[in-house]
């Protein structure tokens, strides 16, 4: 009977555990279906759909009259879509073979992907390639043909420096970009323009929705994302000057037998980059389509360093062009009256320094010294202002600093002071000799061609210093303005309008009768200019040229050096002169009376 009712005990046991079980398990079906049904239903429409991307168009570049400077075409582009198994060890093999793209880098291209966008291994890949993938898709598991836009430079290595190139994004770039949508495989701005606009020019990528059955095959696509291009660039630039420039610094650097060199033009009364030219340049075009090894070392060895963007990351002994600021120091300070006589008989009398060839030009006035750029008048003029006046006042122009163009890697040029010396230098003491270099740019001052165009353009806009850019206005794909750059006010000279003539009119004369004026000999328009020639331990002197017009009512600054040039007259006034004919309109009327150079 004690067993009976044991058996019985434990029998009922089992029965409630047996209930209790079913319920929980029908609790957890109905959890599973009611409270997270939508979730578990994305998962498994996700086994079965497929997002497959598109790229957007990068947004186009056009010159301040509409012409066209960048744009994009259609290329093929060679990938990886595993859907189904990794990609094998002989499709690798096979595709390195075919493409040129060594098996360690597209295994490298695999290993950092994530999600199922397709692996891009090769862009911009020639018909013949894409034929042979599509017509052997047996031998090419997993290998894919994209459609995408491909960057297009209209005018090869015009404007390259500028414009800058794309190219696609690298391991550092990816760590640091992940957070603002940025994955393997994007293409990204690397330089210029592309570089420092890549957000507003990348667009929103698009894709579409696939279908694909238990082998990993498409079935369908059932759904579609068109992609939206980004925003166009209307830019400072004057496609026309900009060719013209290039054409003036090439001609000339094959004249003289030099090799490098940089040529800046900008607008003085808004800060407005008309044109850029930095010499030896790149074709960009190489690198939107994956530069080969063979291009990148031609560019990585060349000794002139093309790769560089000379005209705002190339500092140079500004030379006499630094007389402008020492000028302005001595009226503003009162050290030197605009009539009173120096007297240079070809060297200064406290030290030995002097002319370019010994040359003695006897009593000077100011306007007389700036136009002939007598380094004795100079000196002088820095012994009376000392080194710390003659810093103050070259920082006031903006030296020692970047301009703030939207362009990346500006250099900030270098001031000459005392704090500078005693950092680097173990003997920290200042000395005469010092001032006098600094008084006439050499030493250790240090500017880019776009500083010394912001020099010269003050004097130009009467004291007032404008933030040079190269974007004009952002426009985004339905035409709308999204961005109006404006011009903006940086600083205003603290210097009296009368000084500021004095120095126009000096500037002015160096064109009429001083150092440039057999290269403006019967030039129509009215220009101040400066010459400058910068001593260079390496080789040659370094060859500068700054002007500005019409003299009355500026619209338009140039600034050229000509590395190992020589004496600026003779190497960098030339290009100077060209440029200047191209804004006037001069070489057409030279085109068209079948001439040269007007005379």
């Amino acid at each position: 009977m004690v067993e009976k009712d044991e058996f019985g005990g434990r029998l009922k046991v089992m029965g409630w555990l047996c209930v209790l079980v079913i319920v929980i398990l029908i609790g957890r079906a109905g959890y599973l279906q009611i409270y997270e049904g939508d979730y578990y239903s994305e998962l498994a429409e996700g086994n079965r759909i497929r997002i497959i991307p598109s790229m957007a168009p990068r947004g186009t570049f056009f010159d301040r009259n509409g012409e066209l400077l960048v744009q994009n075409r259609p290329g093929f582009t060679v990938s990886l879509l595993p859907l189904t198994a990794p990609i094998s060890e002989e499709v690798i093999q096979r595709l390195s073979g075919l493409i040129k793209v060594p098996t360690d880098e597209i295994k490298t291209k695999i290993a950092a992907h994530s999600g199922f966008d397709p692996i891009r291994i090769k862009a911009d890949v020639t018909p013949d390639i894409v034929t042979i993938i599509e017509e052997q898709k047996n031998n090419y598991p997993g290998v894919v043909i994209e459609v995408q836009p491909i960057r297009d430079y209209v005018g090869r290595q015009e404007g390259a420096h500028t414009y800058g190139y794309v190219s696609e994004i690298n391991d550092t770039e990816l760590e640091k970009m992940k957070d603002k949508g940025y994955k393997s495989g994007d293409i990204i701005g690397k330089f210029g323009l592309e570089k420092i606009y890549d957000q507003e020019l990348r667009g929103e990528n698009g894709g579409q929705q696939v279908e694909v059955d238990v082998s990993g095959k498409p079935v369908q696509i059932i759904g579609r994302k068109d992609p939206v291009p980004g925003d166009d660039l209307v830019l400072t630039i004057d496609k026309s000057l900009q060719d013209a420039a290039e054409k003036a610094v090439d001609e000339q650097l094959q004249a003289i037998h030099a090799n490098a060199a940089a040529a800046v033009a900008l607008d003085p009364q808004t800060g407005e980059i008309l044109a850029m030219v930095s010499r030896p340049a790149f074709d960009p075009n190489l690198f939107a389509h994956g530069i080969s090894s063979k291009d990148w070392n031609a560019l990585n060895n060349n000794p002139y360093h093309p790769m560089d963007n000379k005209a705002i990351t190339g500092e140079y002994p500004p030379g006499s062009t630094f007389k402008i600021i020492t000028g302005t120091a001595a009226l503003t300070e009162g050290v030197v009256s605009p009539d009173e006589l120096i007297m240079d008989s070809g060297h200064h009398w406290l030290i030995p320094k002097g002319n370019a060839g010994g040359e003695a030009l006897g009593l000077l006035n100011f306007r007389q010294g700036m136009a002939h750029s007598d380094n004795v008048y100079f000196y002088e003029m820095g012994n009376r202002l000392g080194i710390d006046r003659l810093e103050k006042y070259a920082r006031m122009f903006g030296l020692g600093k970047k301009t703030g163009i939207d362009l990346p890697y500006e250099a900030e040029g270098l001031v000459a002071n005392r704090r500078y010396k005693e950092k680097n230098f173990e003997d920290g003491d200042w000395y005469l000799s010092e001032t006098f270099d600094a008084a006439i740019g050499q030493g250790f001052n240090l500017v880019t061609p776009l500083q010394a165009a912001m020099v010269m353009g003050e004097i130009a806009a009467d004291g007032k210093r404008y933030k040079p850019h190269v974007v004009k206005r952002i426009i985004s794909p339905d035409g709308s303005t999204v961005k109006e750059v404006e011009p903006e006010l940086l600083s205003t000279l603290d210097v009296k309008p009368e000084v500021i003539r004095l120095v126009q009119q000096g500037l002015h004369d160096v064109t009429t009768y001083g150092t440039a004026a057999s290269s403006f000999q019967g030039f129509p328009i009215q220009i101040a200019g400066k010459t400058g020639t910068a001593e260079n331990p390496h080789g040659r002197d370094h060859g500068w040229f700054v002007a500005y017009g019409p003299f009355d009512q500026a619209n338009i600054v140039v600034a050229v050096i000509v590395e190992q040039g020589g004496y600026g007259s003779q190497s960098a006034v030339p290009i100077g002169r060209k440029i200047l004919e191209a804004w006037f309109g001069l070489n057409q009327q030279q085109d068209k009376n079948g001439s040269g150079n007007a005379q």
